[in-house]
């Protein structure tokens, strides 16, 4: 059986070998095409926008101003201020140390988002692993306390909520119930005495784009509240919601319709404008300090959350979309980037009115993928043989 990926560059090679120009939209016949294929009943009265990614020109335009719920493809948010306020080189590192009170473990965290609850993943993706942390430290525990775990404290910090649970229940399952107590980092230095055990996660960029490429929402706000709190914002949503914002305002781009209610786009009280979307994408697009963001996303047919797009609903466009998905139920969107011969489409969908259910939201991602398939075409230049010479 031929694997998706073999199948993937088979469509590809097809495209770049038999594709019809004549069968593009060129700029000056999109909009009468998209007014017609938008009007279809599956996607619902969508919000949309397609710009030129060389001109910065709005080529079409559908309630692109109208407020919409963005389900995941407000990542891209996430991911431009993770690249804007923190350092992609970065490793985040968790150590812990037998304290300098008798009885005491200190747990140094540097809110690291990827911590692993699989020691085999965690090394397989280069992860930090809850595991090896947990019993290296619970075996140094029990050994210093002459064989009983009874009377320890943990003193931490730089940890979230749902890693001292996950903490506390690898103890528990062995015995091991200490009394665990928040401090500062600075605190925590104060405490810490001799290093037990240490583990750290791969480069910032790459757990970037994990969470670009497969719409991993835990890591997605995780890395907006540690972007908030590296601008001087709070570590919580709303603090995410001013950056986001000023994101915008940084790009001359109106804010106003924009509400926040979480980094990743499961809130369906969300709110974004196609127009702003698209212009956002425009402007960082030419920036090349976003260059990671744009590598991120997942190519439509080939990977991440669009390996399986396009392969059957709009062949001629595998390989030429790369975009940010997004899915809730009564609502499909797509944003990013698709080639189309000598230029570079931005577009914006979102269509939050469909039927709720998962046979329309297959109905509506098939309909976008259908429109983006009349103008993707590779660019393939003309290769002019020379004369043969006179004989």
């Amino acid at each position: 059986m031929r694997s998706r990926r073999f199948i993937a560059l088979l469509v590809i090679a097809t495209v770049f070998t038999g594709a019809p120009a004549s069968a593009v939209l060129s700029p000056a016949s999109i909009p009468a095409a998209f007014e017609e294929l938008l009007h279809q009943p599956s996607l619902s009265n969508p919000a949309m926008i397609l710009i030129d990614g060389t001109t910065g020109e709005v080529v079409y335009e559908k309630n692109s101003f109208s407020q919409r719920k963005p389900a995941s493809v407000m990542k891209i948010f996430s991911g431009a201020v993770a690249i804007k306020y923190l350092d992609m080189q970065s490793h985040f590192t968790t150590n812990i140390s037998s304290g300098i009170e008798p009885k005491t473990l200190v747990i140094q965290g540097s809110y690291d988002p990827w911590i692993s609850l699989n020691h085999t993943v965690a090394r397989k993706m280069y992860r930090a692993s809850l595991p090896y942390l947990a019993f290296n430290s619970l075996t140094v525990a029990k050994k210093s306390n002459h064989g009983s775990l009874k009377g320890i404290k943990v003193l931490y910090s730089g940890l979230y909520s749902q890693d001292i649970a996950n903490f506390k229940a690898f103890w528990a399952k062995r015995g091991f119930k200490p009394v665990m107590k928040a401090i500062s980092s600075d605190e925590a230095l104060l405490n810490a005495s001799e290093l037990i055990v240490s583990d750290q996660s791969p480069e910032l960029s790459q757990i970037l784009n994990y969470t670009l490429l497969w719409s991993e929402n835990n890591l997605a706000e995780r890395l907006a509240r540690l972007s908030a709190r590296a601008a001087g914002n709070s570590f919580s949503d709303k603090g995410v919601a001013q950056i986001f914002e000023a994101l915008l305002v940084e790009y001359g781009i109106d804010p106003s319709k924009l509400i926040v209610k979480d980094a990743s786009g499961l809130s369906k009280e969300n709110r974004v404008t196609a127009s702003m979307l698209g212009q956002l994408l425009y402007q960082l697009r030419k920036d090349p300090k976003y260059g990671l963001l744009y590598d991120s996303l997942p190519v439509g047919g080939v990977s991440g959350t669009l390996r399986s797009r396009f392969l059957t609903t709009a062949p001629s466009a595998v390989g030429l979309v790369r975009a940010k998905t997004g899915t809730l139920n009564g609502t499909v969107t797509l944003a990013g980037f698709v080639q189309s011969t000598d230029r570079e489409y931005i577009f914006v969908t979102l269509a939050d009115e469909i039927s709720r259910g998962t046979k329309s939201s297959a109905k509506a991602r098939a309909a976008i993928d259908r429109l983006l398939g009349r103008i993707a075409a590779p660019n393939i230049p003309t290769e002019i043989s020379a004369a043969p010479a006179a004989p």
